[in-house]
């Protein structure tokens, strides 16, 4: 780094330190003035992001670090740009809006150091050194928002599939798995998670996946189902397939998909039937009942 470049850093460095507070507020102002910038965000919460984003920035310039590493390299800053994003990804903010919400603070810091200098050569300097310490910012703000929502939007859709593939205990040491909808490979994983734990947690002899609400078996919906019934088999318990109407017992028979060693049944009562037969049971015992 040349004095020169040494001399800005430590103009803007000073600026912030003594500063802060100023900077932080106008930060605020910024954004408040621009309502997509802070949509739906309190001022309370706006100054909180500001002070946490202010004081990490501080520490940045005090490092050691080269400017145009400092925001992906120091792990505070780098700390408190990434939680910004992910907060303003929480309640909804585009990620456009959130990156310029970042970049907007360039003017608050800029405007801190206009208030120790007024020579054009180190203003000019100053923004040139703001603008890529900020852009860098933005740049991380915009990457963050995306990887953070797209992991909110896999958790969801997770807590979705649990939601729709419940397992039910139908009676002493027997569940079912009432199925609707297309059944992928994603949500295999879901059935098979939740069954097997399931069958552990009961001590399950027996387990009933009952596809009266997949609209379509084909080779695929078959392999998911094999997977889901060797899985049940190693953890010590017999499967029942329940719900083969007569157009998905013709897809398979078409198909030439080979379901003659998993046990079938055309209705879920049916499938209760078999299942009571295989626990060995006199009659059913009703949910709940002592054991």
């Amino acid at each position: 780094m040349s004095s020169s470049e040494a001399v800005i850093r430590q103009r803007v460095t000073t600026a912030l330190h003594g500063r802060a507070d100023d900077v932080a507020d106008r930060w605020v102002q910024l954004q408040q003035s621009q309502p997509e910038l802070g949509v739906g965000i309190a001022e309370r919460e706006l100054r909180e992001e500001a002070d946490a984003l202010v004081a990490a920035l501080v520490a940045g310039m005090d490092s050691a670090l080269p400017v145009d590493r400092i925001v992906n390299s120091h792990d505070e800053l780098k700390r408190a740009v990434s939680e910004f994003s992910l907060r303003r990804a929480r309640v909804g903010t585009t990620p456009t809006a959130t990156s310029l919400a970042v970049l907007s603070l360039k003017e608050a810091v800029l405007e801190a150091v206009q208030q120790s200098t007024d020579r054009a050569d180190e203003l000019f300097s100053a923004a040139l050194l703001i603008n890529q310490l900020l852009d860098a910012a933005g740049a991380l703000s915009f990457d963050t928002y995306v990887e953070g929502r797209e992991e909110i939007i896999r958790r969801q859709s997770r807590q979705l599939l649990e939601l729709s593939t419940p397992v039910v205990r139908l009676w002493q040491q027997v569940l079912a798995v009432p199925l609707i909808g297309t059944l992928d490979t994603a949500r295999t994983q879901v059935v098979m998670e939740n069954l097997l734990q399931a069958i552990q947690d009961h001590e399950a002899l027996v387990a009933i996946i009952d596809i009266t609400g997949v609209p379509t078996v084909d080779t695929a919906v078959a392999q998911h189902l094999m997977q889901t019934v060797n899985a049940v088999r190693l953890m010590g318990a017999d499967c029942v397939i329940s719900g083969i109407r007569p157009p998905i017992a013709q897809t398979i028979a078409q198909l030439g998909i080979d379901l003659s060693k998993i046990l079938t049944r055309a209705t879920l009562a049916d499938a209760l039937s078999e299942a009571i037969k295989l626990t060995g049971s006199a009659a059913p015992e009703p949910f709940g009942a002592s054991r």
